[in-house]
């Protein structure tokens, strides 16, 4: 609890610092996506926020995503039906592993995507900003019914 504390208070003042309000709706937001382990939706997030703040907008769950993204705090994970998820935990890039069956999204612990694109980057000359790599399955849970 100590770090999810201590990324909270560091994303807290990264948004001071740039002169935006910090407001209880938003730090349920935060907290929700630094708690979360399943990669919410922002539907997810909303019902969650509604429990504590029934008045909050999802404009305000958008809004709030659009800037964690904006600041780098959370990762957007996208899917081809146009659906989106978020990683609030490691918003840096790094694999996810997708259960094409129950939606279920993981983070497999491997370094294969730095040694990837430092080869891409050396075979292509390309300056690589950022990455996502996204392998699509059947989990083992899936896989057992």
């Amino acid at each position: 609890m100590s770090n999810i504390q201590s990324r909270l208070d560091e994303i807290l003042t990264k948004l001071r610092q740039r002169d935006f309000r910090i407001t209880p709706q938003r730090i349920a937001i935060l907290k929700i996506f630094l708690q979360s382990q399943d990669h919410p939706g922002i539907e997810q997030v909303y019902e969650e926020v509604k429990v504590n703040f029934p008045t909050t907008s999802l404009a305000t769950v958008y809004k709030t995503v659009s800037l964690l993204k904006d600041i780098g705090e959370i990762l957007e994970i996208g899917f081809t039906d146009g659906g989106k998820r978020y990683d609030g935990n490691k918003p840096y890039p790094h694999p996810h592993l997708i259960c094409t069956q129950c939606k279920k999204i993981s983070d497999p612990q491997v370094n294969l995507p730095d040694q990837m694109t430092t080869e891409i980057a050396n075979a292509s000359g390309f300056r690589i900003d950022s990455h996502q790599v996204t392998f699509f399955g059947v989990c083992p849970s899936c896989q057992k019914k």
